[in-house]
């Protein structure tokens, strides 16, 4: 039987030679997929295989969350090329999160979306939420951030003494609040507007000043502050 095989293809077409020749970047995300998965199948090429995951899962995130059991559903993704595939996106992951913490020290955030681009790697591809506390001096420089908590699916706990007792602690003189959704939908939930209030009203009373609380999702964030969410704090 004459299988299809990309090694009959032109040199200049084939996935591997041209990230070779031209560098990985100048390769589609199926191209990059299929040579994760080395091989398509006796009825397939690994790219028809690769396009076929992309199209079923719509993009890479959701191939990434998707589970051993759900790419088997599809005919030539078995144990081995699944493995492959999770091990590359893991890859990818951790290089995220190492160059995040690699990278130099941030001196200050001019706005939230500086905030969010900053902070986006370290929570990507967490499964739970993690609320992070920033510290910052009197000239609004970071000095320190910290984790709070960690929570389940869906949520976080967190405590006003606990928050604060870390701010006093290192004497920062304010505070800005980072915390993820893992569902992907960035809007505050009623308990993440209530904490966000009781972290605002805290911080007046030790008198340390809540800046911001950013909320970071898959690809978006939301400002409390620019919500309006944190307008009480004007209030006496």
């Amino acid at each position: 039987m004459d299988y299809k095989s990309i090694r009959k293809w032109p040199e200049d077409e084939r996935p591997r030679e041209r990230l070779l020749k031209y560098g990985a970047d100048k390769l589609s995300t199926a191209q990059l997929l299929a040579i994760t998965l080395r091989t398509g199948g006796r009825d397939r090429t690994a790219v028809e295989l690769a396009t076929e995951v992309l199209i079923k899962f719509k993009d890479l995130k959701k191939v990434e969350d998707a589970s051993a059991a759900e790419l088997s559903l599809i005919k030539g993704m078995g144990g081995a090329k699944t493995a492959q595939l999770k091990a590359a996106l893991e890859l990818g992951r951790r290089l995220l999160q190492q160059k995040f913490a690699d990278s130099p020290g941030v001196s200050s955030f001019k706005n939230s979306r500086d905030v969010y681009d900053h902070y986006r790697p370290q929570f990507y591809g967490l499964k739970k939420e993690r609320f992070l506390c920033v510290l910052l001096d009197v000239k609004n420089r970071v000095f320190k951030e910290t984790i709070i908590s960690e929570g389940t699916l869906t949520s976080s706990p967190v405590h006003p003494r606990e928050v604060f007792r870390v701010a006093i602690k290192e004497a920062a003189a304010s505070v800005l609040f980072v915390h993820n959704h893992p569902s992907g939908d960035p809007n505050p939930s009623r308990d993440d507007v209530e904490i966000t209030r009781r972290l605002v009203e805290t911080g007046k009373v030790v008198g340390i000043h809540v800046l911001d609380h950013v909320v970071v999702a898959d690809g978006h964030y939301i400002s409390l502050m620019e919500q309006g969410c944190l307008s009480f704090r004007k209030s006496e």
